[in-house]
């Protein structure tokens, strides 16, 4: 997309904001290369791993990525025969520590919900290196600044006589610089060190009176640092071995600069996957604070935007509206006053869609729509030049010409104030033969203008829609609300008339403009009140649809539940009977064996055909389909619904729940339901209930059916819950009612995993339509 567009939309502010909620320079620089995409597969499938991300953000706490750090130039490095000092060291470390943890963290979020998928996350963790033992030793032999003493035994060695030694040096000058004798003699009673060597400081006029080196003085020199003769030799050892642990921790780093290099492409890879997670979570978060929803992309031409607004403008101010292209509309046309909002209009329509085709969440409620645009043109907002000498009209009128040489098909057009700056019947006419233009050209256009001859444009030709912003007439002021499908009306009789202009006046100026411009503006009057209506309709019933469909997807849900269940069930039954005729052949087996045993030893009287017929009959009793037996009824009572039977080719006990015609019955047997033969049904006498003891609790507090989690921290719920869930069990509530809203869905699944695991709930389920839908959950108690 052209650079100008994005930046007359504004998207480098929408990128300063994602940038920072990014953490790693890796991330802030994808979130600096971020540009809208035009490939209808690439948009879809960047859209799709934000909205993954943003689905983890917003349900559980992430992993740190603090310490993640562009490393591409140290592995660079590390293979063309460089050494990396303990730093770079450290920065590769800590790439690896936040990819294991980062894994670490998917792969527990895998096992606590395994119904949940994240195909384009997970592709990402399997392509994630294991890097443990380059971590490990690294980690063992490197502090933040410096290698362990411990990192090799030969530089503890040398670490341990430079400590030793340096000990020897500060005994034998502190009884120096501690003598008596040698008070008045020393500036300070200190050691010191100079160029690496401890020494003294001696006043000027003592010098004869120490033996030594001079290395310094002071500024005034009146002050002498001396190293004593007694420390040189000892000085000159500590030296020897500062070279000695040059040399070993040279050596130290080689080794593990080469370590690095060996796992070079490994590490590029985690670093490439580190650094665009970085910048995922960093879109989430923004995403999140500006309660962003995923659209639906589609390859036919769609823009719906429910309640949409401006992402730059206050939260807690800013009007809402929905943008919509309806059925096979190509040209919207705005009307209304000054200042009312089309201009805000037309650049949140152009900024959600470059948002969306970069892959990010968009302000507006679920169910957006969009289609894919190749470009986005704009006109939008006074780009007068007194470099260029040009005009007003001249300047937009050159913008213009740009957008209409490369205008196509696949493109979105914003105009503002379309034809505005000149004579107006002239204006207005070109506008409108600018409308035709793009219109051929297959474009979408959004255009505000002041013209009201733009009102009747839509009704001489196909494609076209009036919109307005709504005015206020009471408050003298604009509302911002954006009105689809109807013109801008003139308010000027209305405003005159409350700012207190003479009746006489206004009913004179009336009667100038004619009945059917009054009618007109009557009818607009009329269709903005319908329209408003129409509009707050809309989106309930979007809602309520939204509803039906997850209802409607959570029943099929749990049907393909019950039916996996009673195959179980049945695949069980069938497993039992095998396992028993299993059981019997192997005895039969046995005891065939001991007779031919008794035969080949005594001669007894079996014949080896007749053993092989016994233990075919013994093989035929093996289950292979059918659990049913053939058991003939023994008793012929009336079967009538409700009685307690007996299904003789199942030996199980049922109860009938109808009767269906003369012949069949529809049969439950504990959770199975099935429609049986009467045949096969042998009536039971029900027994009787023994009435069981009610014990009533005198003067406890009234439960209710129902427990609202609303406004409560996590922990808090969940403790709330299960107070909740004893007391309803104590009042026999067969039933009740968990209230906790639908927010981010993290109170829902807490509450729902404790339904699961909690020894006095039977089952659970969503709430329905009338009772909450997602805001509720509705649990049966034991």
């Amino acid at each position: 997309m052209r650079q100008k567009t994005l930046d007359v939309l504004e998207f480098d502010k929408i990128k300063s904001f994602v940038s920072n909620e990014a953490i790693s320079d890796l991330g802030r620089e994808k979130v600096a290369e971020m540009s809208p995409a035009t490939d209808f597969e690439t948009v879809e499938f960047q859209i799709n791993e934000t909205d993954e991300i943003s689905q983890i953000y917003n349900k559980h706490r992430l992993p740190s990525l603090s310490g993640l750090s562009k490393v591409a130039q140290y592995i660079h490095r590390s293979t063309i025969g460089g050494v990396l000092n303990v730093t770079e060291l450290t920065a590769i470390k800590r790439l690896i520590q936040v990819q294991n943890q980062f894994k670490t963290f998917y792969n527990q979020l895998l096992e606590e919900d395994e119904e949940v998928k994240y195909p384009i996350l997970d592709s990402n963790m399997a392509q994630l290196p294991i890097l443990t033992d380059l971590f490990k030793d690294i980690n063992e032999k490197c502090d933040t600044h410096d290698l362990f003493d411990h990192a090799s035994y030969e530089l503890q060695s040398i670490r341990s006589k430079i400590s030793s030694t340096n000990q020897r040096i500060r005994q034998n000058l502190d009884r120096v610089v501690k003598s008596q004798a040698n008070q008045k003699k020393l500036s300070d009673a200190i050691v010191t060190v100079r160029n690496d060597r401890n020494v003294i400081p001696v006043k000027a006029e003592y010098r004869q009176d120490f033996n030594g080196i001079v290395h310094d003085q002071s500024a005034s020199g009146q002050t002498l640092y001396i190293e004593p003769s007694s420390v040189v030799e000892m000085n000159n050892q500590i030296s020897r071995l500062r070279n000695d642990e040059a040399v070993e921790r040279e050596r130290i780093l080689t080794e593990l600069t080469g370590q690095v290099a060996a796992e070079a492409d490994a590490l590029l890879t985690s670093e490439s996957i580190m650094g665009h997670l970085d910048f995922l979570i960093a879109k989430a978060r923004y995403a999140r604070a500006i309660k962003g929803t995923k659209p639906t992309f589609h390859k036919e031409r769609t823009v719906y935007l429910p309640n949409a607004y401006h992402p730059l403008l206050d939260r807690n101010t800013v009007v809402a509206n929905t943008i919509e292209f309806i059925d096979d509309i190509e040209t919207v046309i705005i009307t209304g006053p000054n200042t009312g909002g089309k201009t805000v209009t037309l650049k949140t329509l152009g900024l959600i869609i470059v948002m969306a085709q970069s892959g990010m969440l968009i302000p507006t409620l679920d169910g957006s729509q969009l289609s894919v645009f190749e470009n986005v043109y704009c006109d939008i907002g006074d780009e007068q030049s007194i470099e260029q000498s040009l005009s007003t009209f001249s300047s937009h009128m050159k913008n213009i010409v740009e957008i209409l040489k490369d205008a196509d098909k696949n493109s979105l057009i914003l105009f503002d104030e379309l034809g505005a700056g000149t004579d107006p019947s002239e204006g207005a006419a070109l506008a409108m033969s600018i409308l035709d233009h793009v219109r051929s050209l297959g474009a979408l256009v959004m255009a505000t203008t002041h013209y009201p001859e733009l009102k009747a444009y839509s009704y001489n030709r196909e494609g076209v829609m009036n919109a307005s912003v709504e005015f206020d007439v009471e408050s003298l002021s604009p509302t911002y609300k954006l009105l689809m499908g109807v013109p801008g009306r003139s308010n000027a009789f209305d405003i005159s008339k409350k700012l207190g202009l003479s009746l006489h006046i206004i009913n004179k100026a009336k009667t100038m403009i004619g009945t059917d411009e009054q009618e007109i503006n009557n009818m607009i009057e009329s269709l903005e009140k319908n329209s408003k209506r129409v509009d707050e309709q809309r989106i309930e019933l979007d809602r309520l649809v939204k509803e039906a469909q997850t209802t409607h997807d959570e029943l099929e849900k749990q049907y393909q539940q019950y039916q996996n269940y009673e195959k179980s069930l049945m695949d069980e039954a069938k497993e039992k009977a095998n396992q028993r005729v299993k059981s019997a052949t192997k005895e039969a087996d046995a005891i065939l064996k001991e007779l031919r045993e008794l035969r080949d030893k005594k001669g007894a009287d079996v014949k080896e055909h007749e053993l092989i017929d016994k233990k075919k009959q013994l093989d035929d009793q093996y289950e292979a389909k059918s659990i049913k037996q053939h058991v003939q009824k023994q008793k012929y009572d009336k079967i009538q619904a409700g009685d307690e039977v007996k299904v003789l080719s199942y030996g199980q006990k049922g109860e009938v729940l109808e009767l269906v015609g003369d012949e069949e019955a529809v049969v439950q047997m504990g959770i199975l339901k099935m429609k049986l033969p009467i045949e096969d049904l042998e009536k039971m006498k029900k027994k009787k209930e023994k009435p069981t003891k009610m014990v009533t609790r005198a003067n406890r507090q009234t439960v209710k059916t129902e427990l609202d989690l609303r406004g409560y921290r996590y922990e808090d719920a969940l403790i709330e819950l299960d107070q909740y869930l004893d007391q309803a069990v104590l009042s026999n509530f067969e039933q009740v009612y968990i209230i906790h809203g639908k927010g981010t869905g993290a109170l829902q699944k807490g509450v729902q995993q404790h339904l699961k695991r909690h020894k006095s709930v039977k089952t659970f389920r969503g709430g329905m339509p009338s009772e909450g839908g997602f805001g509720v959950t509705v649990a049966s108690l034991k």
